[in-house]
Order: C-alpha cells, then structure tokens, then sequence
C-alpha cells in the first residue's frame, strides 16, 4: 500500500496521464494565455487558448517520465535566468557528493524560486534534484498541484485541523521525509520555517526540528543519531533584489498598522508570478556543511543550521546600500537609489530593513 500517496510526487508511470488531465484542464490553458498574453484583448483570449492547448498538446507527448518533465522545466529556467537575472552563482556544491541524499535546509525568500534555483544547481552538476516540501495553501487550484507534484514536490498538510490530525498529518510528512533520505537516498528541500522571511531575517523554527525527528523517535532513536542520518545542509538563497519586495513590505505595514492582513483568494499565485518574471539581479546559492556535530536537542540543531545560514549568506550591494540609507549615510549605489525612488513612501523604510537585516543578522553574530 502506499502510504504516502496523497502527499507524493507523482511516479513516472502517472507522468503521462497527468500530463494530458492538465492540457484539457480550462483552467489551466486560461491560466498559460493570461500569464503570456497579458496585454493583448480580451476577444482573443478564446483563440490563443486554442492555439496553447494545440501546442501544449504536441510537447507533452514527448514527455513520459519525471526526468523529461524537469528537463523541459531546465529549458525555462535556463531562459528566465538570461532574462531576469544578471548572474547566478553557486558556493559549496562541490561538497556534495552524488550518491547520497541530502535533506536541504534553507532560508526562504521566493515561493517558488528558491527551490527552483537549488534544482537548477544540482541538475547542472550531475546531481540528483530535490523532492520540494509545499505547503496545501498554495494548491487551491488543483492544476497547480498537478504541476507541482510533477515537478517533485510533496504536500505539507497546513491546513490540517485540530491537534489530532495535525500531528497525523507531520507524523506522515516526517514518515515520508525520512524514507525518501534514508530508502531511497533522494534529495530533499524544505524551508527553514512556514512562510518566506518577508523581513529578511533568517530564522529557523524548532517546530520544523521536532517534525523531522518524529519517525525516528518512533524506532528509539536518539536525537542526534536521528540528525545525522538525515544528511541536514543548510542552503542560503541571496538575491540582489527581490521582485516581491514591495508587495512584502505592505504585508508587513498593514500588520505593523492595522493589527492584520488579509489576503486575496490567489496572492500566492501572483506572488509565484512575479517570483519567476521580476528582475533578481545577482542570485547567490550557498550550501553549507553537512551537519554532524552532535546536537542532542532541536535548540542546538536551530542554532546550528541558523549559525551556518546568516553566515554563509551572501551580502549584495542592495543589502550595504541599503543598511547606509537606513543611517542616513550617503549611497553610493545609483541603481539601488533609483530602485528605491520607485518604493512608496510609506513603504520605504520596510523595505530598506528588508534588504538591510541579513546584514545585521552577520553584524550581530560577529559582536556577540
């Protein structure tokens, strides 16, 4: 039986069936026409509609298995970086050897972005990529699960309710997690807490800790051996600019002002969006060490896996510029100034402490 089917990527054999679910899927094709024909009429939707179901329907006969997916995903990727960002540089993944698995541990700034560029590193290696944790919130609409899951992503249960079945639901996230390390020898990626960081403060939540020791608990297992069978690596992600940074830092002044924040029915969506098409600048992956020092408790492995990402983190100019304004020292970075001159009033200060914080979390390490 298999008993992670309702959170498991989909197998190669599913791949095809799937595949050809989503390109008679509506939704779907209207989703494609208003993501690459957002400026043209609204009369010619139905036709290009249409004409991207024709065309979706002649490429995803050529994909069968898992791999092709992820090799189509590697032709767009290759393409969003040529037109999104400046550069995209990778530290430490020479460290990392091919026939094991690893369980990537890393800060969160992009939905969807993150993990795609950790991919992206492993994939260009010769590595095998990562099954990506997401959360339920994210698939209210099912073509998106779809997606999703094809590309080797595993369902966290969120929106579980009631103590019972939450921890039912971590208990079969942590089953899962541990087999796909330990059985199967497969990467994972997980972010270091629920959420991005929309502060830029870096922070790893103990709950995420407890959730991975769950399985292993169950077998007697002591903490620090169940750790260090888990192959944990931290992973900082560091992007020069953030295309959702503005959108962030009104989350973070509505809360700051009225107490709450609500958001609308596909935020998320927009904000995965924005995440692929906005301008990044320089994007900066840094994989850590793999941690076998003996943590004998979640605190010690937290501040462990926060010691090596805030400071592995790689400081861009936006994050220095960003720090001075925020001094009132003069900047001498003219494209960050001409960034902020598009920032809201109201806004600005949020955002200037957004790309300052990192920087602060590495002062605040050193001083201590």
């Amino acid at each position: 039986m298999d008993q992670f089917h309702d959170i498991r990527p989909y197998n190669d054999d599913e791949v095809a069936g799937v595949l050809q679910n989503l390109v008679n899927t509506p939704d779907f094709i209207d989703t494609i026409v208003g993501f690459k024909f957002a400026k043209w009429p609204k009369w010619s939707r139905g036709p290009l509609a249409m004409v991207v179901k024709h065309v979706l329907q002649k490429e995803v006969r050529k994909i069968s298995d898992v791999r092709a997916f992820q090799t189509q995903v590697a032709n767009y990727m290759e393409r969003m970086i040529k037109t999104t960002t400046a550069d995209v540089e990778y530290r430490g993944i020479e460290k990392l050897a091919k026939d094991e698995g690893y369980l990537f541990l890393s800060n969160h700034r992009d939905i969807a972005m993150d993990p795609a560029f950790v991919n992206y590193g492993l994939y260009k290696n010769g590595l095998d990529t990562v099954r990506i944790a997401i959360g339920d919130n994210l698939l209210r609409r099912p073509f998106v699960s779809d997606l999703m899951r094809l590309n080797k992503s595993f369902i966290v249960k969120r929106s579980a309710n009631g103590i019972r079945e939450m921890m039912a639901a971590f208990g079969q996230l942590s089953d899962y997690i541990t087999h796909s390390l330990t059985k199967e020898h497969c990467n994972i990626w997980i972010a270091q807490k629920e959420g991005r960081a929309k502060d830029g403060i870096d922070q790893t939540d103990p709950a995420i800790i407890k959730m991975f020791y769950m399985s292993q608990k169950k077998q007697k297992v002591s903490f620090a051996e169940a750790m260090k069978n888990l192959k944990i690596v931290p992973v900082s992600i560091s992007y020069e600019y953030d295309p959702c940074a503005f959108e962030k830092a009104h989350e973070l002044h509505q809360k700051s002002t009225t107490g709450r924040y609500e958001k609308t029915e596909f935020e998320d969506i927009d904000s995965i969006r924005k995440g692929i098409v906005g301008r990044k600048g320089k994007v900066i992956v840094t994989f850590g060490d793999v941690i076998d020092a003996s943590c004998e408790t979640p605190d010690e492995m937290v501040a462990e896996v926060d010691r090596q990402i805030i400071s592995q983190y790689a400081i861009q100019s936006t994050n220095k510029a960003a720090l001075k304004m925020l001094n009132g020292e003069p900047c001498d970075d003219a494209v960050f100034e001409e960034y902020m001159a598009t920032c809201p009033d109201a806004l600005r200060e949020t955002v200037l402490r957004m790309y300052a914080n990192p920087l602060l979390q590495q002062q605040e390490r050193q001083t201590a």
